[in-house]
């Protein structure tokens, strides 16, 4: 079975080739498909679920125009995917004479010593050297943040990456590419362009293997229609989460239906009223989007898996998973989110808090799906504050999230939303706490009664992550805490 009008062959740019590819298994990895297919064994595989970074590559694609290069991790993405765009691999920064200046400046810094990470840190690190100017060293964290060493440890690495722009500038011109070329240097980027661009279809990509298929739809018409017809395919976004069904759980995906190139989906949208979120928005973009309104968002931001997993994923993917813990949900329910559902062409509007009916449970109608997320823009803010508690200070999943807006009528309080993730078998409001609260003096008196009635209303669960008595206190520390951090500021 196919789709009328589609095209059946990927193609994508590496190492200036064109590949085409047709009768692909769907869920083929891209890590398995360097590996396998192409003997680019460079690229390693560590944990197969984009934790270590071992298995990183570049990708590189046209976003508003402007040539960008994302770091992700190969071991959760499917071949698919790579359509439409060019792909850098370690092997791809070879040059004629000597080492790419990322490599030279890991060699001289001796930022390797096993190895076996080192081919994950150099693309990580080409992916910033051709995106900004000599970055700082928080830039540097930020963009090694999807990378785990064991052995040489991470100040030499750093140091590499803080010195590979020099390496650059000693580099003869006659051997500059468009690989070696910093991002301070336009040399080549209009032939990557013209690549990006001969690859562009105006049709859909139908990719048909046994009994799985992946459609990648380039318009939301042709989405909705599919979904009409065939409402059991799987919804594809970022892979962040599919992508460990096939390489953890062994699952058979039949159907996936891929967002990304939608165009309508990546879409950021900003009115008096609102901001609204595309489905296919990436994580990294939509948290700096939400962070440009409420900065109180940053730390979250930071602490929100790594680059290369925030490159790939995106918020609705995180929103419409349905996780007990997602971090996203408990700021978003308490800033008063709304998730956009669309089957067809009806479009309905749905709380946030209202979304999730049970665990893994979702207010989802055959063939309707998340179409965005919209927060609302209010005149007059609330105080607003977000903590995310977990054993590890990034890359980890939460004990508990909880998230507080607060609006004061003087020493009353007006209106309070509260919202907790790792709590219940969704994310929730804290509605009884919420009612003690509501219309009382901002006192220790009120705090109290609160905190009683947050540990009344929730039974959390004890597993690997915490137990349930350390969940709870961690939740009643978290209100108190932000009940002095109001009685702080104010």
């Amino acid at each position: 079975m196919s789709v009328a009008g589609t095209r059946n062959v990927l193609s994508f740019m590496l190492d200036g080739e064109r590949i085409d590819l047709a009768n692909i298994a769907p869920t083929t990895t891209v890590l398995n498909f360097l590996r396998e297919h192409l003997n680019r064994t460079g690229t390693k595989e560590g944990c197969a679920e984009g934790d270590c970074g071992a298995c990183t590559v570049v990708l590189a694609d046209l976003h508003h125009d402007q040539l960008r290069y994302r770091a992700v991790n190969a071991c959760i993405q499917f071949v698919p995917v790579l359509d439409g765009k060019i792909l850098y691999t370690v092997e791809s920064l070879k040059l004629q004479q000597g080492l790419h200046p990322v490599q030279q400046a890991m060699v001289d810094c001796h930022a390797s010593q096993c190895g076996f990470c080192t081919p994950g840190f150099v693309m990580s690190l080409f992916a910033l050297y051709k995106s900004e100017a000599p970055p700082s060293r928080e830039r540097l964290c930020t963009a090694l943040s999807g990378n785990l060493c064991r052995c040489t440890g991470y100040r030499p690495i750093l140091e590499a990456g803080q010195t590979m722009h020099k390496y650059a500038e000693q580099l003869p011109k006659n051997q500059h590419t468009s690989v070696s070329t910093p991002f301070t240097d336009s040399t080549g980027q209009a032939d990557l362009i013209q690549q990006l661009q001969a690859l562009e279809s105006s049709q859909s990509l139908y990719v048909q293997n046994q009994d799985s298929s992946f459609y990648a739809p380039k318009t939301l018409s042709e989405l909705t229609e599919y979904l009409s017809t065939h409402p059991q395919a799987r919804i594809l976004a970022g892979g962040t989460d599919i992508g460990l069904w096939v390489t953890k759980q062994h699952r058979d995906l039949k159907d996936l239906v891929y967002i990304g190139a939608v165009e309508e989906l990546n879409k950021l949208t900003k009115t008096a009223d609102y901001l609204e979120i595309g489905a296919a928005v990436s994580l990294e973009l939509a948290y700096q989007a939400l962070v440009a309104e409420y900065p109180e968002l940053q730390d979250l931001y930071e602490r929100f898996a790594s680059l290369p997993i925030r490159n790939a994923g995106t918020l609705v993917g995180n929103v419409a998973n349905g996780s007990p813990i997602g971090d996203s949900m408990p700021a978003l329910i308490a800033l008063g989110a709304q998730v956009v559902l669309q089957q067809g062409a009806q479009i309905r509007y749905l709380a946030l808090e209202d979304f999730y009916l049970g665990y893994q449970q979702k207010d989802l109608q055959a063939g309707e799906f998340v179409c965005a997320v919209r927060l609302p823009l209010a005149v007059s803010r609330p105080i607003f504050r977000t903590w995310k508690i977990s054993k590890r200070f990034g890359q980890d999943i939460s004990a508990v999230c909880a998230a507080f807006a607060l609006d004061l009528d003087g020493d009353k309080v007006k209106a309070i939303r509260i919202a907790v993730g790792g709590m219940a078998a969704t994310p929730k409001r804290a509605l009884q706490t919420e009612q003690a609260l509501l219309r009382q003096v901002w006192n220790e008196a009120s705090l109290d009664a609160a905190i009683q009635a947050l540990q009344q209303e929730f039974q959390p669960l004890t597993d690997m992550r915490a137990s349930a008595e350390y969940r709870s206190v961690v939740a009643a520390n978290l209100l108190r805490k932000f009940f002095l951090d109001v009685e702080a500021a104010l």
